[in-house]
């Protein structure tokens, strides 16, 4: 076993001697050591039953011969710290979370390893973690919070929440009514309820097969979550048992599973950030091109919130990620011959599989749309790739041409929204909020909710070199790289200057001349990042282009 690093021979009797200080017993310590990394604290409402979910786990562990021990990994909620400086304090902590598990897990021996996430950047940082240590490891998430529902009989949810602000400045909401929406829009403990980034991940962990049927889809307050707690508990040590690590399972045909995957669900645009960085610690190359060839095949099945008016319960009820899974296989979409923690191959946990609500998820041969839930646009104005959640964008606005107005911050933007200065018809540009010019890489929900509830959603475009919340609808394209702060071009648009926005051709174009622009570029000077100390002055000294998953080089 790998835990006889701390415990076998006389060598390591004072190794041993501190897990006699722990309280462990002989027949303890002998058994397999199992990691249990538990997300969880009593700020983020995704992780704040996670206590429960990692008792249940800890009982399947012993359940089948093993000894569970505990240690932390920290969680940023990112509807809390949205809209003020602490959102920049988010994407950042993927790569605490990835650090801090490495360090924990290869200093302290285990054997095995049961990851317990649930919100944003917990699931991609402890699948980037899981990668480097390469010990049998599984996840389960904490689960999705259930929707909320109005006086009305109104279904509701977080994204409506921040619409409703919007509205409420456009003189669309009173304040009963908004108090109404923000005692109702999330009712229970959980990850937010719809198709946003934390549900998005939880899914695509099932999906690549790194948890167990349910994972991404089973509310956080149902029992069923306690009971598939203990049943990755117990899984654990069947993969301890047949060595099964994660780098045998998180292959290149399993990313593109994933990315598969992603497209018939809708995904969070996040999801093209955090797919790339697991797979570098892979050595694996995530094209972005490559990503449209997929979304080219890959029929849109489910239009969940914000795209559409379905909640995650509604998902788990029709069947799951598996039975999204199921449709696909019937066009021969998936890579179904690769191992999974279930210790079988996706074809062989498929069998039996059922879709139960042909609304919810499409059937394949009736969807949404032929192709997928995002795309990425290139072009001048993003050389490298900008990315779009195309399943969000209504009809009218796939192709769209207008003049820009340009903003150097998010703060600067949301102020001209509610001023009611930007018009139909505006390309709207937020730059200088990339991973290196943020620095961090804001989630940019309030001016994309802005822009929706105050009912322009249909009319005005925005761009940036920052990101979106998964809970974000509209033409809201994030991602532009090359950032400002690289030289991108972004950096030097100019207000009124036409842009061009043809998503289902993949391009974006800034309407001016490379002699223009070569002007510009002698001319101006690029802004620095805004904070210059600090853990977000470190990072943004060696955070890599939001086309590479802003990766730490």
């Amino acid at each position: 076993m790998k835990s006889d690093s701390i415990k076998v021979g006389v060598d390591r009797t004072p190794n041993k001697s501190l897990l006699y200080a722990l309280g462990l017993t002989d027949e303890e310590i002998k058994r397999p050591l199992i990691g249990v990394v538990s997300s969880f604290n009593e700020i983020v409402p995704g992780h704040m039953n996670i206590d429960k979910i990692t008792e249940a786990v800890k009982a399947g562990v012993r359940l089948a011969g093993g000894t569970p021990i505990e240690f932390p990994a920290i969680a940023v909620c990112d509807g809390i710290a949205m809209g003020h400086i602490g959102m920049k304090y988010s994407l950042v902590t993927r790569d605490l979370i990835a650090d801090s598990t490495e360090c924990m897990a290869i200093a302290h021996g285990f054997d095995g390893l049961v990851m317990i996430p649930n919100c944003d950047k917990n699931v991609p940082g402890l699948l980037m973690a899981a990668a480097r240590v390469n010990v049998p490891t599984i996840f389960v998430s904490g689960g999705p919070m259930l929707s909320g529902k109005l006086k009305s009989g109104k279904r509701t949810c977080l994204s409506t929440m921040f619409e409703a602000v919007g509205a409420y400045h456009a003189g669309k909401m009173n304040d009963e009514e908004i108090k109404e929406w923000t005692e109702n829009a999330c009712p229970t403990c959980g990850s937010c309820s719809g198709m946003y980034t934390a549900n998005s991940m939880n899914c695509l962990t099932e999906s690549i097969g790194m948890a167990l049927k349910g994972n991404g889809t089973v509310p956080a307050v149902y029992s069923k979550r306690l009971r598939l707690a203990k049943e990755t508990g117990i899984k654990i040590m069947e993969l301890v048992e047949k060595d099964i690590k994660p780098r045998d399972i998180m292959t290149k045909e399993a990313f593109e599973n994933a990315l598969t995957i992603d497209m018939a669900l809708g995904c969070s645009t996040n999801t093209m950030l955090h797919l790339p960085a697991i797979a570098h610690e892979l050595g694996i190359d995530i094209d972005l091109h490559h990503v449209n060839d997929i979304s080219e095949k890959t029929p849109n099945l489910c239009h969940l919130a914000p795209a559409g008016n379905t909640f995650m319960e509604d998902l788990e009820l029709a069947g799951g990620v598996y039975a999204v899974m199921k449709e696909l296989e019937k066009k021969n979409l998936l890579n179904e011959n690769i191992i999974t923690v279930t210790g079988k191959t996706v074809k062989e946990n498929l069998v039996n599989i059922k879709n139960y609500d042909n609304e919810v998820i499409r059937d394949i041969d009736n969807p949404f749309t032929k192709t997928g839930g995002l795309a990425i646009l290139f072009g001048n104005l993003a050389p490298d790739g900008c990315v779009v959640k195309r399943s969000a964008v209504s009809d009218s606005m796939l192709k769209h041409k207008g003049p820009a107005r340009v903003f150097d911050s998010e703060e600067d933007a949301i102020k001209a929204i509610y001023d009611k200065n930007i018009n139909s018809g505006d390309v709207v540009v937020i730059r200088y909020e990339g991973p290196k010019g943020g620095p961090g890489m804001r989630e940019m929900l309030y001016p994309t909710s802005a822009i929706a509830g105050m009912g322009l959603d249909k009319e005005v475009a925005l761009i940036t070199d920052g990101r979106f919340s998964g809970a974000t609808r509209g033409a809201s394209i994030g991602h532009v790289s090359p950032e400002a702060a690289s030289g991108g071009n972004i950096a030097y648009v100019n207000e009124g200057d036409i842009i061009s926005i043809d998503i289902p051709n993949y391009k974006i174009e800034l309407e001016v001349s490379d002699d223009e622009l070569n002007k510009r570029k002698a001319n101006s000077t690029l802004k620095e990042p805004k904070v210059k100390t600090g853990y977000l002055a470190r990072y943004a000294k060696v955070v890599s282009s939001a086309d590479k998953g802003a990766i730490l080089c």
